[in-house]
């Protein structure tokens, strides 16, 4: 879920000097391998109030956990536990639009007006391809709602809504860029029209098709599409979001509990590192899809990129190519990759604290976890 974290900490460097870096818990830990728990500790130093990460690879697996799973305790994160994974949910959607075109229930190349009849402008010239790979220029919807610092942002905490007004509140604006195919921008809209293609296609809730097809064959038991649902099933940590108070200094306020409609198919799972390091290997490794829908969803939607059909990827300090998605649920970020084979998988989530960006830091972990 891209909710641009980056302009939220240009908007937040106060907290910087009223929030107390997160303690590293003190329960006892899994010994280091290969530099990766000093990685993921600094992760949780530069930008976060708890960590967790879990490699597998040809030694094994390895868990690791950093800060404290709830800001005022020495709790410490639980390893397994459950977190929103944002955008990655894309990749879930993604993959049951593929099973549906290897089933010859829809096309990659069928205009979103067969599917959904006026639901978009010039709806006849965007594919499902385009909504896949970002190229169809429909705006994001996500830019039209208010966004932290604010307190705007909280009057919509509760707030259930629906895949169709969300998609009205994007198409009010006109596209990023036209015609579809030809450029590249990120489009959380695009996979709220999917999640509806899917159920055209199906009969089914888009829900009900990932958990059918993919949650439960893979026995993804820590994973789960909420719909409306606002708590977090299981050991979990807190996340929070930086909220400017009527003083005018800006405090993390603990969102943990929201209503994940907003984000929809364009990310509302929650999951484990275990169940994302199974997703990928399961995905790559062709357990879901037939080799030739695979290669389509590596192949880029415009010359250079690195983002396909709901599939990213990457190429690490060492020149290892690894592919999965991230996802950004605003109180949780979160990454999971692997290599083409499935061999090596890492998956990192975290609460960040808004005092710095992750990304950089995280990349280091990558790099430790597929070069080392």
């Amino acid at each position: 879920m891209n909710f641009a974290h980056r302009a939220l900490v240009t908007a937040t460097t106060a907290l910087a000097l009223i929030a107390a870096p997160a303690a590293v818990s003190a329960a006892p830990r899994q010994a280091d391998r290969a530099g990766l728990q000093e990685q993921l500790d600094h992760v949780v130093a530069t930008a976060a109030v708890g960590a967790l990460a879990e490699v597998r690879d040809e030694h094994g697996v390895w868990r690791g956990t950093g800060g404290v799973a709830e800001l005022g305790t020495t709790r410490p994160v639980p390893a397994t536990g459950t977190f929103r994974a944002g955008s990655i949910t894309k990749t879930f959607v993604a993959t049951v639009v593929l099973q549906l075109v290897d089933e010859g229930r829809l096309g990659l190349d069928d205009p979103v007006e067969r599917w959904l009849p006026g639901a978009v402008p010039d709806g006849h010239r965007i594919t499902v391809r385009h909504l896949l790979n970002h190229t169809s220029g429909v705006y994001d919807y996500l830019s039209t709602l208010p966004m932290p610092p604010g307190q705007a942002f909280l009057a919509n905490r509760w707030r259930t809504w629906t895949a169709d007004e969300l998609v009205r509140r994007a198409v009010a604006h006109p596209p990023s860029f036209d015609p579809p195919g030809s450029d590249y921008a990120y489009s959380n809209t695009g996979y709220l029209l999917l999640g509806r293609i899917i159920e055209e296609a199906s009969g089914r809730p888009y829900g009900a098709e990932i958990t059918a097809r993919i949650i439960l064959p893979l026995g993804l038991t820590g994973t789960s599409l909420p719909g409306s649902s606002v708590r977090i099933g299981g050991p979990h940590p807190h996340g929070y979001v930086p909220i400017e108070q009527a003083d005018g200094v800006v405090r993390l306020v603990d969102y943990t509990e929201m209503n994940p409609s907003v984000m929809g198919a364009g990310g509302e799972i929650i999951s484990t590192t275990g169940d994302l390091n199974r997703f990928t290997a399961a995905l790559l490794g062709g357990r879901l899809l037939p080799r030739h829908l695979i290669d389509a969803m590596k192949t880029p939607g415009v010359e250079g990129g690195t983002y396909g059909l709901g599939l990213a990827w990457r190429d690490t300090s060492c020149g290892v190519r690894v592919y999965g998605n991230d996802g950004d649920a605003l109180a949780y970020q979160a990454w999971t990759f692997a290599t083409e084979d499935g061999r090596r998988r890492v998956t990192v989530a975290l609460t960040p604290d808004f005092r710095g960006d992750p990304d950089d830091a995280v990349d280091a972990l990558m790099d430790t976890a597929f070069c080392g």
